[in-house]
């Protein structure tokens, strides 16, 4: 299956890698050239056991890639990941405002 994922945070970066891993073509999304560029090198920005062997692995097999430019990604995905930061509000509540950008984009 082709699988877009939109943000590369914790979420979205740990569920692209897994998706690869299980045989699926991914192509990850986000607005941050310098973390997509490190990404595509085989670095990863977060720690998590394992992470980036997996994620050198997939790209090896070219399995996932990774892109800021989403209207390529959602083109041709089967199923679309979004994966984005939901922050805190003052008032408790999540701040849905980039999810709400990414479904935008992907309508368009």
């Amino acid at each position: 299956m082709k699988i877009a994922v939109a943000g590369v945070g914790y979420v979205g970066l740990v569920s692209a890698v897994g998706f690869a891993h299980h045989g699926h073509t991914v192509t990850a999304v986000d607005v941050d050239a310098m973390k997509m560029a490190g990404l595509t090198a085989g670095i990863s920005p977060i720690f998590e056991p394992s992470l980036e062997a997996l994620l050198q692995e997939q790209l090896a097999a070219g399995r996932i890639q990774f892109t800021t430019d989403g209207a390529r990604a959602y083109a041709d995905a089967e199923a679309i990941v979004i994966g984005v930061g939901t922050p805190e509000n003052e008032d408790g509540s999540a701040n849905l405002a980039a999810v709400y950008q990414v479904a935008q984009e992907i309508g368009s």
